[in-house]
Order: C-alpha cells, then sequence, then structure tokens
C-alpha cells in the first residue's frame, strides 16, 4: 500500500463520512488542510470570517441535513472564538466534527504562541474530545468521532489536528464509516405500561420535543396525541417543528417562567413527554413548574433527560418514531368504549379552544398591521402571510420569537430552526448553513439588532457565495429581552426606567449601511405595508438582502 499524507487522508476519510462542504477560517496551523483542499476538486470550503460564524454555519447545516457538518477552527486562540456557538450546537444536538490546527507536537514541549491543551479545553462542549497523536491514527479517532457525532443523542464531537500528523506519511488503512442502528422500539412491558397510565388519564398532556422532529416521528405523534385527545405543547426554548401546528390539538409553545408552567400542567393528570425538556428555565423562581402529584411518562433517546429533574413514573429510553408506532396501536386495541367517548369529548373542546384563540391572535396582529412602529404579532403575522410554502425559518428573534411559533402553520419538520442554546449571534451564520444544505429553497434569517453584531459579518459570506438569505434584521435599538426580564421582576431598573447597558440608540445603528459594506443589498422600513413590499423583493432576488424593521421598543 503506497504511503499517504495525514491531510490526504483527513480529506478521504471526511468523503466516506458523507461530508462535502467544510467551514472554517484558517491560521498557520490549518495550512496543510487548505493546501490539501487546493488540489481537491470535491470538498467545498466556506470561509466565514471569524469562528463563532464558521461554528453556527456549521450547526445550521448539520441540523438541516442530518448529516455531519464539519468545522475546521484556528488552534486556541480560534477555538476559543468558537465556543459560544459550540454551546448552541451541543444544546441543539447537531452532529459536528469540529477539528481545530495544533502545533506540531515536536514543538509542543515549549509551549509556542497559539497552543493550549485543546482537547480539554473542548471537552465541557462535546460528546467526544481528543488529539491526534500520530499520523497512523488519524483514520481510526475520525471514523470514531464521526460515529459518536452521529449516533442519539447527537451531537458535536472534538478532533485536535497536529501539524506534523496532517503532513505525515505513512501506510494508512482508510478503513470505512460506521452507522450504529437506532431505531430501538421500547419493550412490550413499557408499552403496555405507557398505554395503561396514558389511556386511563382523565385530563393528559403531551410536550413534543426535538426528538420528534429528529427521528420523523411527527405522524406518530399525531396519532398517539388523538388516541388521547390530549392537547401537545412544543418545548419551551425548541428549534424545530415538533408536532403540526395546523393540527387542532396543538396548543402552541410552553411558557418559560416556572409560575406560567405550572399554571398551564395544574389542570392534567398525567403529562406524557416525548423528548421533551422538563424543564429548563432562565431563572430560579419560588415555585416549582411541575405541580406535586402530576403522574409523567417520558419517552427520549437521551436517556440523561429520563427522570433528571422530576420523579418519572415511566421512563422510557427508546426511538420516539419506532416507539410511539406501538403506543398507537396498544392504546387503540386497549382503550374501552367509554375512554373513547372521553377522548371524543376532549378532542372537540381543545379543538373549539385552538380555533378560538387562532383566530383571536391572528385577528389582533391583522388589526395591528397599520400600528407604528411596528409590532412583533403584526410582523410574524405578515412574514407567515407572505411564505413561500416551501421556504425555511431561521428563528433567532429572541423577544418577538414567540410570536413566530404563535402564527407559522406547517407540518414540516424541516420548515423552521430555532436557538436552542441561547448563545446569541446564531441566527445570521446559521442561516447560511441551512442555505448551503437546501439550496432550492428559500432561507429566511430573523434576528434582532444586538444579537445580528455578534456575527454580523457572516453576510460577507452570503455575498461571497451568492445565497439568496433574507436576513430581516428586527430593531428596536436595545437588548429589549433584558429589559423585559427586569421588568418581570419589578426591579429598580424598571421602575427608573435607567436600564443601564441595554440601549444601543446613540449613535444608532445602520444595518442597511452594514449590509451594504459586505457586499449585502439592504432597505430600511417603518411599517407593515413597507415590509411587505420589500421583503416580496427579497424573496424574488437571487441574493441575499438585509431587510432591517423599525420595531415598537416598548415593554409590554
Amino acid at each position: 500500500m503506497p504511503l499517504m499524507s495525514g491531510k490526504r487522508a483527513l480529506l478521504e476519510i471526511l468523503k466516506q463520512e458523507g461530508v462535502r462542504v467544510v467551514f472554517g477560517n484558517p491560521g498557520t496551523t490549518e495550512l496543510p488542510l487548505i493546501d490539501m483542499l487546493a488540489t481537491d476538486g470535491e470538498m467545498r470550503y466556506v470561509l466565514a470570517l471569524q469562528e463563532g460564524c464558521a461554528m453556527a454555519m456549521a450547526d445550521g447545516y448539520a441540523q438541516a441535513t442530518g448529516g455531519l457538518g464539519v468545522v475546521n477552527v484556528h488552534a486556541a486562540p480560534g477555538l476559543g472564538n468558537a465556543m459560544g456557538m459550540l454551546y448552541d450546537a451541543q444544546k441543539a444536538g447537531a452532529p459536528i466534527l469540529v477539528t481545530a490546527g495544533q502545533q506540531d507536537t515536536t514543538f509542543n514541549v515549549t509551549e509556542p504562541n497559539l497552543w493550549a491543551d485543546l482537547a480539554v479545553v473542548a471537552r465541557p462542549f462535546v460528546k467526544w474530545s481528543v488529539e491526534v497523536q500520530r499520523t497512523e491514527d488519524l483514520p481510526r479517532l475520525l471514523h470514531r468521532a464521526a460515529k459518536i457525532a452521529l449516533t442519539p443523542p447527537t451531537g458535536p464531537v472534538f478532533v485536535s489536528l497536529p501539524a506534523d500528523v496532517l503532513n505525515g506519511e505513512a501506510d494508512l488503512d482508510l478503513g470505512f464509516a460506521t452507522r450504529v442502528a437506532t431505531d430501538t422500539r421500547a419493550g412490550r412491558g413499557a408499552i403496555a405500561d405507557a398505554a395503561r397510565i396514558l389511556g386511563g388519564a382523565q385530563h393528559p398532556v403531551i410536550i413534543a420535543g426535538d426528538a420528534v422532529a429528529r427521528s420523523g416521528a411527527l405522524a406518530e405523534l399525531v396519532k398517539v396525541a388523538e388516541a388521547l385527545g390530549a392537547p401537545v405543547y412544543c418545548e419551551a426554548i425548541a428549534n424545530t417543528v415538533s408536532f403540526p401546528s395546523t393540527h387542532p390539538l396543538f396548543r402552541g409553545t410552553i411558557p418559560r417562567r416556572q409560575a406560567l408552567v405550572r399554571k398551564a400542567l395544574e389542570q392534567h393528570d398525567v403529562l406524557f413527554s416525548v423528548g421533551g425538556d422538563l424543564y429548563t428555565l432562565s431563572l430560579p423562581a419560588e415555585i416549582e413548574p411541575v405541580p406535586p402529584g402530576l403522574r409523567i411518562v417520558h419517552l427520549d433517546d437521551d436517556a440523561w433527560q429520563l427522570g433528571k429533574n422530576y420523579p418519572t413514573e415511566l421512563a422510557i429510553a427508546a426511538n420516539p418514531k419506532a416507539t410511539l408506532e406501538d403506543l398507537a396501536e396498544a392504546l387503540g386495541a386497549t382503550m374501552t368504549a367509554a375512554q373513547r367517548k372521553n377522548v371524543e369529548a376532549r378532542a372537540t373542546q381543545i379543538g373549539e379552544e385552538t380555533r378560538r384563540d387562532r383566530e383571536g391572535s391572528v385577528g389582533k396582529a391583522r388589526t395591528d398591521f397599520v400600528k407604528t412602529p411596528v409590532q412583533s404579532n403584526a410582523l410574524m403575522q405578515a412574514i407567515v402571510e407572505t411564505l413561500p410554502p416551501d421556504a425555511v425559518i431561521v428563528d433567532e428573534g429572541t423577544s418577538s420569537s414567540i410570536d413566530i411559533r404563535r402564527y407559522l402553520r406547517t407540518d414540516d419538520p424541516t420548515l423552521y430552526y430555532g436557538m436552542r442554546g441561547y448563545g446569541i449571534g446564531w441566527a445570521v451564520p446559521a442561516a447560511v448553513g441551512v442555505q448551503l444544505a437546501h439550496p432550492k429553497r428559500k432561507v429566511v434569517a430573523i434576528t434582532g439588532d444586538g444579537s445580528s453584531l455578534y456575527t454580523i459579518q457572516s453576510l460577507w459570506t452570503a455575498a461571497h457565495d451568492r445565497l439568496p438569505i433574507v436576513f430581516l434584521v428586527l430593531n428596536n435599538r436595545s437588548y429589549r429581552i433584558l429589559k423585559m426580564r427586569l421588568t418581570a421582576m419589578k426591579a429598580f431598573a424598571a421602575q427608573s426606567g435607567n436600564f443601564v447597558g441595554m440601549d444601543m440608540s446613540d449613535p444608532p445603528i445602520d444595518f442597511v449601511g452594514l449590509a451594504r459594506s459586505f457586499g449585502v443589498a439592504g432597505t430600511a422600513v417603518g411599517s407593515i405595508a413597507e415590509f411587505q413590499s420589500a421583503f416580496r423583493a427579497a424573496l424574488a432576488s437571487d441574493g441575499p438582502t438585509v431587510i432591517e424593521v423599525a420595531m415598537d421598543p416598548a415593554l409590554a
């Protein structure tokens, strides 16, 4: 077998793993990879102007394709720049191979410039972390990393690549990709217990999480919800469409505050969580979100989540799609005529409440179309009304995100991606990755003014790669979400109106000017009518566009 360099082996192994796009920002320790890419006609390198941008691009790409995303960053400072977006990727369970160029292993004892123990630095935010010490070990460790990233619960992994390992040559057996079969079904006993507990509930409720969408289980969850006549909420911090929002049993997003969660759950006797988060919240409170006595049945492909925070009567670690299929069949076979009658009555009542709420919220939003500054509910309804049927939304609206989920009507799990980790600055670069994954669909990124500024240089990549993304910058000239939190806390800042470090109005930021400086078309609007006209034009464009929307800064 002829000798092969580590850098050639790296590219060939990535191809074996199905990778055709690498996101990155190069430095001196990445030069072996960049040099090899110059002779390779298959792998596409997408240049980001900062490592956090590259990481979020790979995140969006991995989520949208379901395959392995790959990002290459520069030594210790580059990995440090990427950590905030790596946190988001971890929370979203995005299968990403994160690589970093490392200094030559024969030189590291001197602690050279840019060196750090990269595998240790990355470890808290990934499923597995390693530094390759020999060229001969490269195939084994890269295939292992890809396997770990893609096996549920999916998530990022990290591999440090020293320069001498990439430049070195060895007699290499490249091996081949390994995929773990994950369509594991719950045992018959667990299915029977779940059917008994859920079928016997008087007022069941379902929380649908991202694991539903990841396993392609929307149709199966619909069958279970209809068999139970149970309202379905999506989890509080979701980054997918986990239940059809057109369905009469869909009741929207569960609130993120303990008292509001408690109020929503108190009317129920059994909670069925399917991959739903129970519960990750932002701030402590004196009240627990889960009322005492609520029985919990929890199905997830991540055993760590089961019974993590609250006693769980029945915890099932299995593939949601396969298990829900069996559960729907068991419910149909075991429920009595009296139980079915109760199901029908519950479903009718929930459907009427859903219809009434939808008509009320849509009617209010349309009434608010004429208001200026632009109201969040009106803007989100206008977006939904104007979107092409197959368009994809990448959402980091932060204080406006609840409105887009309220008005969006879809049963397509690939239509919406939200920011799971809440490390802001995600949406603008993530939209680049999503657009590359869906080149024939229109991608619309929704971001706040404050969030966009963390990674605004991602606009350059959109322009350079000629990606027809529409970037909506919702500009209230402040960190409005923080002001809302202080107002809810009845803090002194809210009472006095002195929100220290939360305003960006002196001087105001010109997002249209910023967009044009990166080669992106831009326009500013101040009303819904202006927005609809600009949005239609942007959707028809074959290049990227920024629309800056002057939003109402009011906190009510």
